[in-house]
């Protein structure tokens, strides 16, 4: 079964995380997306670019209309995302809970319910 884990943030939490801070949480979390690549269950780990880079897309008369985003007026944004292909919910729950954050902010987890044939 597949899961979406999802880390959310705002521009106030990165601006108050130490700059000293940053090389140590990413070796963490480097590390996080290398063990668990390992064992297959990580399937892509995606970190997103700051909200006032987010755009939404409308079709209008057959021609793209695009506006800043994001779409959700909200403090915090999708920061990043993570696909996971695990045997069973609870442990795709353990992964969730073994990120590098996991103890000071929660970690959502949707299950992914299907996905688009490779082969059409």
């Amino acid at each position: 079964m597949k899961y979406v884990a999802m880390i959310y943030g705002n521009q106030a939490k990165w601006d108050a995380f130490p700059a000293e801070a940053w090389p140590e949480a990413i070796a963490r979390q480097e590390a996080f997306n290398r063990r668990y690549r390992e064992t297959g269950e990580l399937l892509g780990a995606y970190g997103l670019a700051d909200a006032a880079a987010a755009m939404l897309v409308r079709r209008e008369s057959g021609t793209p209309t695009v506006t800043d985003g994001p779409y959700l007026e909200t403090k915090e944004y999708l920061a990043s995302f993570y696909l996971l292909d695990c045997d069973s919910l609870e442990r795709a729950q353990a992964i969730a809970a073994d990120m590098p954050f996991a103890d000071t902010d929660p970690v959502e987890l949707w299950p992914v319910l299907h996905e688009s044939a490779a082969d059409m």
